[in-house]
């Protein structure tokens, strides 16, 4: 296994649409796949709804969010996480601009709410196969 550089983990990020968000639900762990894109910027993009229990539990406040691929065939993959603070999208230009051009929720919604998450730690590991491992 080998660590993954920020740069190289976000390439990685970008080439798969669904990661997980790790937060603090009732002071307890708790972890939410979400479909994502990842801005100009670096920062992971989510789109819920503005009345979800996610929104009101990770606005404002420093979560992990973490992506993967792997093959079981060949016993490789990723595994990247950004760390970094979450804040709901308040700027009505930005949030228009997101509407536009920023990641499509997989569920229905009438109104969206946009949620940035700041890439201020990038880590990761990759493991590769080895020949003659099956």
């Amino acid at each position: 296994m080998s660590p993954i550089r920020s740069s190289r983990g976000l390439r990685l990020l970008a080439k798969v649409p669904v990661g997980r968000v790790v937060y603090t639900r009732q002071a307890l762990p708790a972890v939410l796949p979400v479909n994502f894109s990842l801005d100009a910027d670096a920062s992971v993009l989510l789109r819920t709804s503005p009345d979800s229990d996610l929104v009101r539990a990770i606005d404002g406040v420093v979560v992990a969010f973490e992506a993967d691929e792997f093959d079981a065939a060949t016993r490789s993959g990723w595994s990247v996480v950004v760390t970094g603070r979450a804040t709901v999208v308040t700027d009505p230009a930005e949030h228009k601009q997101l509407s536009q051009a920023g990641p499509i929720s997989w569920m229905p919604l009438r109104d969206a709410a946009f949620v940035r998450i700041e890439s201020e730690m990038v880590t990761g590991r990759e493991l590769r196969a080895t020949r003659g491992t099956q």
